[in-house]
C-alpha cells in the first residue's frame, strides 16, 4: 500500500484502533491529521509519532466530532497544512448505553456529518482530487450484543468496507 503524497484524517486518533490506523498510514508514506477530543492524549500521540516519523508528517487537532463547526474547522486546518485531503477514517466511537443519545451522536451522526464534509473537500467538481472514506465498524454490528442495543445499532453497517460495498470515488 503506497500512500506517498496522500493526506489522511483519522478521528479518535489518540489511542486504540485510531492510533493503529495512524501508524499504518504513516508507515506507508501518508501525512496524517490526528483528530481527538482528548487534547493531552492527542498531543502526546502526535509528539511520539513526530519523533518516530519526522516533522511535518502529523498534525494534531482537538476536535469534538459532535460539533459540525469543529469538524469544518479541522478539515480546513488539515487542508491548509497538508494541501488537501485524500483519506478520511471515521474512527471515533464510544460505548455508553447510559448516555445512548451521545453514543448515537458520536458513532453514527458524526460519521455521516464527517463524510458529507469530507466529500466537499474531496469532490473533483469543487477542486478536490477524489479520495477514500473508511468507517470503523464493530463485530457488534454483525450480531446483537444484548446488553448494548444502542452500540449495536450504531455499528451495524455504519462503518467498515464490506467486500461488495465501500465509498471510493
Amino acid at each position: 500500500m503506497a500512500l506517498e503524497g496522500k493526506n489522511a484524517v483519522v478521528t479518535g486518533a489518540a489511542a486504540g484502533i485510531g492510533r493503529a490506523v495512524v501508524e499504518i498510514l504513516l508507515q506507508n508514506g501518508a501525512k496524517v491529521a490526528l483528530w481527538n477530543i482528548n487534547e493531552a492524549a492527542g498531543e502526546s500521540a502526535a509528539e511520539s509519532l513526530k519523533k518516530q516519523y519526522g516533522a511535518g508528517k502529523t498534525l494534531f487537532l482537538k476536535c469534538d466530532v459532535e460539533s459540525e463547526e469543529q469538524i469544518k474547522a479541522a478539515f480546513q486546518k488539515t487542508k491548509e497544512t497538508f494541501g488537501g485531503i485524500d483519506i478520511l477514517c471515521n474512527n471515533a466511537g464510544i460505548l455508553n448505553e447510559t448516555k445512548w443519545e451521545k453514543t448515537v451522536s458520536i458513532n453514527l451522526v458524526s460519521v455521516i456529518r464527517g463524510t458529507y464534509i469530507a466529500l466537499e473537500h474531496m469532490n473533483k467538481l469543487s477542486g478536490g482530487k477524489g479520495g477514500v472514506i473508511i468507517n470503523t465498524a464493530s463485530m457488534a454490528g454483525t450480531g446483537p450484543f444484548l446488553s448494548c442495543p444502542t452500540y449495536t445499532a450504531t455499528k451495524f453497517w455504519s462503518g467498515g468496507i464490506h467486500p461488495s460495498h465501500g465509498c471510493c470515488f
